[in-house]
């Protein structure tokens, strides 16, 4: 049992930093993208 509770709360922790770790890799990959537009063009 305790492990279990150990086990959600790691995932209960986690689920609330997975929301801007998320937002960090979108950001990322769209820099990247407009990075590759703006340089095909110079």
């Amino acid at each position: 049992m305790a492990d279990k509770k150990q086990d959600y709360s790691f995932w209960t922790k986690y689920k609330r930093f997975a929301g801007t770790e998320i937002m960090l890799y979108v950001i990322m990959v769209i820099g990247i993208i407009l990075g590759i537009v703006i340089f095909s063009y110079l």
